[in-house]
């Protein structure tokens, strides 16, 4: 499927993911994690990247980031992937590709859709069953966002509360943490709404974004998920909320 990336929709809540080449565990040390993150900060330093949260496990990554149509999304990621991997393939001598194709770029209505969406993220390694709560796992934007750094901040707080219609930022802490330990209560396997279509949320917001994309959006068609949730896919997969496409 075109990677939604390569579309550029300013002033959208963009869910990012890439995976290591053939789904190697290439980030199974810490410290390539660690230098990811490291990278991540110095991405919002240089070009202002809005993050919004993330998670980095032994062989893929997850972004959430708010558009501010500066070109940043896109010089960030050449930023991190080019440092990461340049670094790894020096210290082990290796050749060939670091990461698998391009990016992945899912477009995220704000609010009920965007919640579940950072939940989503937060239990990645808890489905994978290495955690039992996303406090245990460190490489992740979860931390900042319940509590704050003092020093070297990735997650823009204030961002968080706006997509996610929280009234102040003092209500942040104990509501997304609320929010993650229900969904913790309940959680269950792979969605891939959010790493394989381009837009997922009401119908109208979906709807939306096709027409943005216009003629770019062609052969791929509006569908409805299981739970009422509608998603911008390709016509010729149909979408099951668990198994994800079907053949």
């Amino acid at each position: 499927m075109p990677r939604a990336n390569r579309f550029h929709l300013p002033d959208y809540v963009w869910h990012l993911t890439h995976r290591c080449h053939d789904r190697r565990f290439l980030l199974r040390f810490a410290r390539d994690r660690r230098a990811w993150v490291g990278w991540l900060f110095e991405a919002r330093r240089r070009f202002g990247l809005c993050v919004l949260n993330y998670q980095v496990t032994s062989n893929h990554v997850h972004l959430v980031v708010r558009d501010r149509d500066q070109g940043e999304i896109a010089d960030s990621m050449q930023l991190l992937e080019g440092c990461v991997a340049g670094a790894y393939n020096r210290r082990k001598q290796r050749l060939g590709g670091y990461w698998q194709d391009r990016y992945s770029a899912t477009a995220v209505e704000t609010g009920e859709h965007l919640w579940r969406c950072m939940t989503y993220v937060d239990l990645n390694m808890v489905r994978a069953g290495v955690v039992d709560h996303p406090r245990d796992w460190p490489h992740a934007g979860y931390h900042e966002i319940v509590r704050p750094k003092e020093r070297y901040k990735i997650v823009d707080r204030d961002a968080v509360c706006d997509v996610l219609e929280i009234g102040s930022i003092e209500e942040l802490s104990g509501l997304y943490e609320a929010a993650v330990n229900d969904a913790l209560a309940r959680v269950e396997g792979r969605d891939e709404r959010w790493t394989k279509s381009v837009a997922v949320g009401s119908r109208a917001f979906v709807q939306g974004v096709a027409s943005e994309l216009g003629a770019r959006a062609l052969r791929r068609t509006v569908r409805r998920c299981n739970d009422g949730c509608f998603v911008l896919r390709e016509p010729s997969a149909p979408y099951d909320r668990f198994s994800g496409e079907k053949t």
